[in-house]
């Protein structure tokens, strides 16, 4: 019996959800699916500049399994500027951190970066 899949922390949800290209031609059958634990991976270790090490510890895995989502973002975030296409984020296996306190227990941030976003 396989281990079952551990779901990544992730502290807030994406403020927009949908890219491409300006021209309206494309089918949206063609679009690309970036999961949310997948926008987490690049808005933690791109835009706040994070090791591997540390996002894997912010959301709650191993560095490994950090390695190996992140090299998965950026070929599909690739897909979509070098061919056009839609890309889009959604599903993906994930939690929201938990904001009964308004302190993130894994970023320790306060309830100013959290607060626009629903809670589970």
């Amino acid at each position: 019996m396989a281990r079952p899949r551990k779901r990544r922390r992730v502290c807030s949800m994406p403020n927009f959800k949908m890219f491409g290209p300006l021209n309206n031609s494309l089918d949206e059958k063609e679009s690309i699916i970036l999961t949310i634990d997948e926008y987490e991976t690049i808005r933690l270790i791109d835009w706040e500049g994070l090791e591997q090490e540390q996002c894997a510890e912010r959301m709650d895995v191993a560095r490994s399994t950090i390695q190996r989502v992140y090299s998965e973002a950026k070929k599909k975030v690739a897909d979509s500027i070098v061919n056009g296409k839609i890309l889009r984020i959604e599903g993906g296996d994930y939690i929201l951190c938990n904001m009964e306190n308004k302190k993130c227990p894994s970023c320790g941030k306060g309830y100013h970066r959290h607060g626009r976003n629903k809670q589970f």
